[in-house]
């Protein structure tokens, strides 16, 4: 690794404007924004996939290594990436910075505690809900109703025993209540820390988190409770992004973690708009499959921060065309033509989709070393016939080198002219937005909604915050509302199970089929393989 002063000179980030973290992690100071906020902007570049599943796509992997392979073509080109959950890096995903040669380092720091930024969000959170019941138990001035708590506890570790609760049990500790945890990615602090422009922005936001209602059935927000200023004192520097490099010593802005289903699963405003000064080309992701991250990226996160995507990348590999197609974890070496057929209808959704948006789509091929070259040769041809432009990445192998190919053609791309648009106008009523989602990303034919997500809806109309966007919250691993309907299916129905308003991140979150906010571990936990040898490096956490 070179140290991060040189990494920032690259982009003309003078050590003035770090706060460094040792010697290869910095946060940037707010002060920068003013030096490079009359630059114009480069060019923003999203990488998304096809429906997340156990065989891999490696869209973090391809957005590490096409940053590198732009640099190498001569691109200044900055990465700008999401911060790794504990949670999903003890459970089942592992750690989340990219791995062989398309790696971002320090690998392990960034997969742990990195520079607090998750903690911050975690104490923020929890502060807030402690207020709410402190503010219960010395009186309840507000007259909150209990049994209208909205605003529950939130921890950064996979833990489903903590879904549902109960708190205050014993004399003397409060009101005895129902309560619940939520993985801290799927805060609605984290949401609107990743969507504020600045900390006056961020502190507004804050003000209108409603935490339940009172007996009138009236809102109460955090404001009401006081919290505000010592949550912004809890977060003054988790708003501010990380520096940090690639393997190959691209610059990569790495900052926030929302999820993809209950939050819009984008690195923050903040980190993408300071890249977009700092280089001619930003390459960013969006989690999970693009029916999820891309459309959050779009309608939403692209919407509220005024972004306009130059180019779009949807990473697949064969190995999930194969597992999309009915195959077997198990079977996946094995030469299947006829099953990379069938799965390419999932990718050819999710290229359609793209186009919707107006944003030109390039299809990167994850080479793995088991790849048959004619199952290769199949997808080629089937994008062919799509019309879309596909390359093989070898990024894990060969670093920027392996990605030269892709990173000319989404140059190419990059430099059409853009005709962005979104899916829907904010002013149409909620369950228009929902429906044309449904319809037009899902290819679902209708929606049913539960009573009491019908009600949280009138609800929502009646304080006049229909006109927000919405943030569809569903299984990533289908198009439909259940994670077992692998492919392109079509004519089903999306059951709305809840629906949250998140206020201060300025959207309506859409809970569909049987969805969680509080994931579990599985069987054999990625912990379980983790170690720390007598050098004190850190072994396992890949």
């Amino acid at each position: 690794m070179k140290p991060i002063v040189e990494i920032a000179r690259q982009v003309g980030i003078s050590e003035e404007h770090l706060e460094q973290y040792g010697k290869y992690k910095a946060k940037l100071a707010a002060e920068l924004w003013d030096d490079i906020k009359d630059r114009p902007d480069g060019k923003l570049i999203l990488v998304t996939a096809m429906n997340p599943n156990p065989a891999g796509a490696g869209k973090t992997l391809t957005t590490i290594g096409l940053s590198q392979s732009l640099n190498l073509i001569g691109k200044k080109t900055v990465a700008a990436l999401r911060e790794p959950s504990l949670g999903p890096c003890m459970g089942i995903k592992g750690g989340a910075t990219g791995s062989g040669k398309a790696q971002i380092l320090p690998a392990d720091e960034i997969n742990l505690h990195f520079t607090g930024d998750i903690h911050a969000i975690t104490s923020a959170h929890n502060l807030l809900a402690a207020m709410v019941d402190n503010h219960i138990h010395h009186g309840n001035a507000l007259r909150i109703n209990t049994k209208k708590i909205v605003w529950k506890r939130a921890m950064d570790m996979n833990d489903r025993a903590l879904r549902n609760i109960v708190v205050g049990l014993g004399d003397g500790n409060g009101m005895t209540r129902e309560d619940g945890f939520m993985i801290t990615t799927a805060s609605e602090i984290m949401a609107i820390l990743c969507l504020s422009e600045n900390i006056d922005d961020l502190r507004e936001r804050l003000n209108q988190i409603i935490v339940g209602y009172d007996q009138d059935d009236q809102p109460v927000r955090a404001n009401d409770i006081q919290a505000v200023e010592a949550m912004c004192v809890l977060l003054k520097d988790a708003i501010k992004p990380n520096l940090v490099q690639t393997i190959e010593g691209t610059p990569v802005l790495i900052h926030g973690g929302p999820f993809a289903n209950i939050a819009h699963g984008c690195s923050s405003v903040v980190a993408t708009k300071t890249a977009l000064k700092l280089a001619d080309y930003v390459v960013t992701e969006a989690g999970f499959g693009a029916d999820l991250g891309a459309e959050k990226f779009f309608n939403i996160k692209c919407r509220k921060a005024g972004l306009t995507p130059s180019a779009a990348v949807v990473v697949i590999s064969v190995r999930a065309l194969k597992f999309n197609g009915g195959v077997k974890v198990a079977d996946l070496q094995a030469e299947d033509l006829q099953a990379v057929k069938r799965g390419f209808e999932n990718v050819k959704r999710h290229i359609e989709n793209i186009r919707k948006f107006g944003v030109p789509a390039v299809v990167a091929v994850n080479h793995f070393i088991t790849d048959a070259q004619a199952e290769i040769d199949t997808v080629f041809e089937l994008c062919r016939e799509l019309g879309v432009e596909a390359s093989l990445s070898s990024v894990w192998e060969h670093g920027g080198a392996g990605g030269v190919d892709l990173a000319e053609k989404v140059a190419r791309a990059a430099e059409q002219s853009s005709e962005f648009h979104y899916l829907y106008n904010e002013e149409q009523s909620i369950q228009t937005k929902v429906e044309t989602i449904v319809r037009e990303i899902y290819r679902g034919s209708d929606v049913v909604y539960a009573p009491a997500a019908l009600k949280t809806l009138r609800k929502v109309e009646e304080m006049g915050l229909s006109h927000l966007p919405v943030c569809m919250a569903k299984t990533p691993y289908s198009f439909t509302d259940r994670a077992d309907v692998l492919g392109a299916p079509t004519n089903f129905t999306i059951s709305v199970s809840e629906i949250r308003l998140s206020a201060g991140a300025r959207f309506i979150v859409v809970l569909t089929g049987s969805l969680m906010t509080m994931p579990g571990l599985p069987k054999k936990p990625a912990a379980e393989s983790l170690y720390v040898d007598q050098s004190g490096q850190i072994n396992g956490l890949s």
